[in-house]
């Protein structure tokens, strides 16, 4: 099914439904092919509840908090820089 940007702004929920019973939506802008939504399959779901029972995974709900960049030294060479002279 094909669906225009503006009709899937205006019926998001009922496009949501339609890929999560399996359709699979194809969404246009000016008659082009942008973007395809499909439905997560209920096996994905179920795959994850043992490893999250087992503590293998977690989410609090909130986004990753991630690590701060490494400084590097001062005299050191540029990353940029070893993959030219790899390359070469």
């Amino acid at each position: 099914m094909q669906v225009a940007v503006r009709d899937l702004k205006a019926q998001l929920s009922r496009f949501l439904s339609q890929a999560q019973a399996g359709e699979s939506i194809e969404v246009t802008s000016h008659n082009r092919l942008i973007a395809r939504i499909v439905g997560v399959p209920t096996e994905t779901a179920e795959a994850l509840r043992e490893p999250i029972a087992q503590g293998a995974l977690s989410w609090s709900e909130r986004k990753p908090e991630l690590q701060p960049p490494l400084e590097l030294a001062a005299n050191s060479t540029p990353v940029s820089q070893m993959v030219l002279e790899d390359r070469g």
